[in-house]
């Protein structure tokens, strides 16, 4: 009898033991999310148009690998607007980026692509125009380099492409003795690789796997430079004496009051104006180049959405558009001496009536100084601050259209345009995908310079070319000596020609991350990035991440102890331009 109730209690609590396991496990499990971790050779985090070359090299290469896209829209700023291709030299571009190009030629090669209008009659527009008798073309409209991508990725065997997966920033990286051994999603999915790579705008796996990273711009003496850090002057000379225009570009014209009631101070500020004055020139600062909307407009009757005046349109926020126009003296043709002489933007024509309209003088699309806290922020607050990026530009171009106190030259030309009706998925014809122009930028072993940038210092082990034009937008608004409106943190200053970029920029430190790869949130100062930073350059870098992420797992190195004659081998197989 005493045997058979122990025996009793020990059913007894193995069944309490069970339950409560039990009840472990319903706690644990959240419906609707998987708990189980899908593995793969690479894992690709950024469906931009690096992480779209990376994915394409990775199965070229025989491997298993994912590519996550945080949003409903592969492609980035390439499908998102920026059809005119900065470029700076086009023997640079080789290998995939290339390859993208010529399909895009192809493309347009068919008929049936020329809808609103005749191919014979487009001339292509902006700072890369397509030569006659070139292999490849580089203006675009946003829905064709869509296409273009996607076919290119159909026909790779081994990719797996997810939609709207964000990466759990808090607590989803997991590490393992130095390496990254999963991510998972905010929807709980958990993803396995063997090498990572980061190819977003933010650096958002590179800043959660604990990455070493910089936001904005440093002082000139960190690196040597003469082009970073607060730039409110008129004229810098680089140190090989080329001359950048800094203050005078895409700037006011002289006179423009500040104040919202003219002449006072005690009124307060206009909107958009920062009370603190710029600083020390030269010295850096945790600011960041302004954002903006790179627009795809037309002016074909049937297939153009007229501009709206957003609901909660605000006059003021457009005063100083109003004060530059006033201020002009003599006739509104002669404002500027560069660009389009009346209205504030760069409208560079694109196949099918269609534009890649970008930010150009004093007051245009780039909202300065409203995104210094986008790198860090939240997804929600990003949503936010991009969402007054498109409010505060619709209420720009409505005004700029339609306002009576805009010059009846500037409306007439504005007003014929609109968004379009067959580009994106919103009934407005806006994009989703800001221009990033610059975030987090990682600090591995190599930082690349405007040294780099210059030629006056050089790589032994590249992985692509950089050749456009060291390239910062405006960063701070404020008020000058004089008392008048003023904008600063332009620079526009030549390179030294097509100039390498090092394999160690595209990697951690040796002591941080040993199989994770970081082909767009590059090492480099806020100056060389700001050449670097160009969408065919990012495909390119990341095709060589691809390669060297191959290697990786082959030869069972971390990304840093790749020997770089192994990695130059593979990437003059598949076409890279390294000098």
């Amino acid at each position: 009898m005493k045997k058979l109730n122990l025996v009793m209690i020990k059913l007894k609590s193995i069944s309490v033991s069970l339950a409560l396991a039990f009840i472990l496990i319903l706690g644990a499990y959240q419906p609707g999310i998987s708990q189980t971790i899908q593995q793969y050779d690479i894992v690709i985090y950024g469906g931009t148009s690096a992480g779209i070359s990376s994915a394409i090299q990775s199965s070229r290469m025989g491997k298993k690998v994912l590519l996550i896209e945080p949003t409903n829209r592969i492609g980035g700023l390439t499908t998102g607007g920026l059809g005119q291709t900065d470029i700076g030299n086009k023997q640079a571009i080789g290998g995939l980026s290339r390859e993208f190009y010529q399909n895009i030629k192809s493309y347009y090669q068919k008929p049936e692509n020329w809808i609103w209008q005749k191919r014979e009659s487009y001339r292509d527009g902006g700072q890369t125009t397509t030569a006659a008798g070139e292999d490849a073309m580089w203006t675009f409209e946003p829905s064709a380099a869509l296409k273009v991508y996607k076919d290119m990725l159909s026909k790779e065997q081994h990719i797996t492409l997810v939609y709207n997966q964000r990466l759990n920033r808090k607590s989803g990286v997991k590490k393992t003795a130095g390496k990254i051994s999963s991510i998972q999603m905010e929807s709980g999915q958990i993803y396995g690789g063997k090498i990572f790579i980061d190819a977003t705008y933010e650096g958002d796996l590179m800043a959660a796997a604990g990455v070493s990273y910089t936001v904005g711009r440093e002082s000139n003496s960190q690196y040597g430079e003469s082009l970073n850090g607060i730039q409110a002057n008129k004229v810098s000379l680089t140190l090989r004496k080329t001359v950048s225009m800094n203050g005078a570009y895409h700037n006011f014209v002289e006179g423009v009051d500040p104040y919202i009631k003219k002449g006072d101070p005690k009124s307060g500020l206009l909107p958009f104006i920062d009370p603190e004055k710029p600083g020390i020139d030269g010295k850096g600062d945790t600011k960041i180049q302004a954002y903006c909307y790179r627009m795809t407009l037309t002016d074909h009757p049937d297939n153009r959405i007229p501009f709206a005046k957003p609901a909660d349109y605000k006059e003021l926020d457009y005063e100083l558009l109003f004060r530059n126009y006033e201020a002009a003296e003599g006739p509104i043709e002669k404002m500027y001496d560069y660009g389009d002489p009346l209205v504030p933007w760069i409208n560079s024509d694109m196949p099918n009536r269609k534009t890649d309209t970008n930010n150009q003088k004093g007051f245009s699309t780039d909202f300065i100084g409203q995104n210094y806290s986008y790198p860090e922020a939240s997804y929600e607050e990003r949503e936010k601050i991009a969402d007054r990026h498109k409010k505060y530009q619709q209420g720009l171009m409505w005004t700029l259209a339609y306002h009576p106190r805009i010059p009846a030259k500037v409306r007439d030309a504005v007003s014929k345009w609109g968004t379009c009706k067959d580009e994106y998925e919103s009934k407005d014809g806006w994009q989703g995908q800001l221009y990033i122009r610059e975030a987090r930028r990682m600090i591995s072993d190599y930082v690349m310079t405007q040294k780099n940038c210059e030629k006056l210092t050089s790589v032994d082990d590249p992985v692509g070319l950089g050749a456009y034009g060291m390239d910062s937008h405006n960063i701070k608004r404020y008020v000058d000596a004089n008392g008048f409106v003023k904008n600063e943190g332009n620079v526009e200053a030549h390179v030294a020609g097509p100039y390498p970029i090092s394999y160690k920029s595209i990697v951690p430190k040796k002591t941080e991350v040993g199989n994770l790869i970081v082909p767009v949130c590059l090492s480099a100062s806020h100056i060389a990035f700001g050449s670097i930073r160009m969408e065919p350059v990012f495909m390119v870098l990341g095709q060589s991440a691809a390669i060297a992420a191959s290697i990786a797992i082959d030869k069972n190195y971390t990304v840093q102890n790749i020997p770089y004659n192994e990695l130059q081998n593979d990437l003059k197989k598949y076409k890279q331009v390294l000098e």
